[in-house]
């Protein structure tokens, strides 16, 4: 017989106590309940506030294809207001002004898109990946307009038309671009409403709720088919990560500050 054994055994026997007693401290420390950390770790929905900036900007160019047709009708045309025209406008001539305003406008608007991809961006690092994707178009869809309106207005001055004939040009380029512009911000308003209206969770936690509580099975096929493509679930899955790394490092500041606060 092994004159050690009985020395080993009851060493690795002190061991395990220890071992336990240890474990049965951390047990009995402070534990924190499962109400606190939920509501802790739980983000408040944020609503995206670009609707008032649409609601804004589709104000401010309904004035100025207003003010527009007014200078050009009574100030380029000269419907019997030639003097009201010069104490208002001074030396300036009346297409000029509308020229002018139109660059104002676009400039709005280019403020007005980055206004909106900075909220965009904002909801797609909370999760929203579903909605950034859905808006994603409509985001820029303002700015083309008013951009491609700018050319026309650029190709229209340059060409040896007479006044009139330029005027009333400028005013159906101003009508087009508003008549597609404005609704485009509208439906982009409806959008964004929608969407801060439902108050939804994250797209990660709406699929986990889905995958729990779902009562049929839904067979599910492997590979790509018609409509897939390669690059777009690329770029959701990067979407996804990126997501995944910064709520995770969100989660383990807050059980930190917990565990420090129990």
């Amino acid at each position: 017989m092994d004159p050690k054994g009985p020395s080993a055994y009851t060493a690795g026997s002190s061991a395990d106590i220890d071992r336990s007693l240890e474990e049965d401290s951390l047990v009995d420390g402070p534990l924190i309940s499962a109400d606190a950390l939920h509501s802790a770790i739980r983000r408040e929905f944020q609503a995206v506030p670009t609707p008032c900036h649409a609601a804004l900007l589709s104000v401010l160019h309904i004035v100025y294809v207003v003010l527009s047709i007014c200078v050009a009708v009574l100030c380029v045309l000269k419907f019997g207001q030639e003097e009201v025209c010069m104490s208002i406008l001074g030396s300036m001539k009346g297409d000029s002004v509308i020229v002018f305003g139109k660059v104002c406008l676009w400039v709005l608007v280019l403020m007005f898109t980055g206004c909106v991809q900075h909220h965009h961006n904002r909801a797609r690092s909370r999760g929203y990946l579903r909605f950034y994707r859905q808006t994603q178009g409509l985001k820029h869809t303002a700015l083309t307009i008013h951009s491609a309106g700018n050319v026309l207005f650029l190709v229209l001055l340059a060409t040896e038309l007479s006044q009139t004939v330029r005027i009333y040009a400028l005013l159906i380029i101003l009508g087009l671009e508003f008549l597609v512009a404005v609704p485009c911000l509208v439906y982009y308003t409806v959008k964004v409403m929608q969407f801060n209206r439902a108050r939804a969770a994250p797209d990660v936690s709406q699929e986990e709720l889905s995958h729990n509580y779902s009562v049929t099975s839904v067979p599910t096929e492997t590979g790509f088919r018609g409509a897939s493509s390669l690059e777009e679930v690329v770029e959701k899955q990067a979407d996804l990560i990126e997501y995944l790394k910064q709520h995770n490092t969100l989660l383990s500041k807050r059980l930190l500050n917990l565990t420090a606060q129990h």
